[in-house]
């Protein structure tokens, strides 16, 4: 796993978003910045590369959903991505075009093969 890659966290909460962080950093990730929602996060998507993006699913106002549209649809790098939640199934996340899934809550294990998963793809 490369951890040298810059990673974007887009959550609208500072407190799932600092925990991601923490995870992040525990794996070894240093250059990791964080988007409210997933139009900040195409924004932050637009000025630099990131070769991972965790994103959380319910968000206002652009939620996972729309913000994976969006990425897929855009002519920002194909950069994979982990969805994180507690609301959707696997299948609609993969449907929305995320490379890996991982339910809420979650272990440092499950965390961590999510990434490797998305990274994989």
């Amino acid at each position: 796993m490369d951890t040298s890659l810059s990673v974007l966290v887009v959550d609208d909460s500072q407190t799932i978003g600092l925990v991601l962080t923490k995870h992040l950093q525990k794996l070894g990730f240093s250059d990791i910045d964080l988007a409210r929602d997933g139009s900040a996060a195409l924004d932050r998507l637009r000025d630099k590369q990131y070769g991972l993006v965790l994103s959380d699913w319910e968000m206002q106002p652009m939620g996972g959903d729309e913000f994976l549209k969006a990425l897929r649809r855009a002519t920002i790098h194909k950069v994979p991505v982990v969805l994180i939640t507690g609301t959707t199934s696997r299948g609609t996340a993969w449907l929305a075009g995320a490379d890996a899934y991982l339910p809420k809550p979650f272990g440092d294990k499950d965390f961590e093969t999510a990434i490797k998963h998305a990274l994989a793809s």
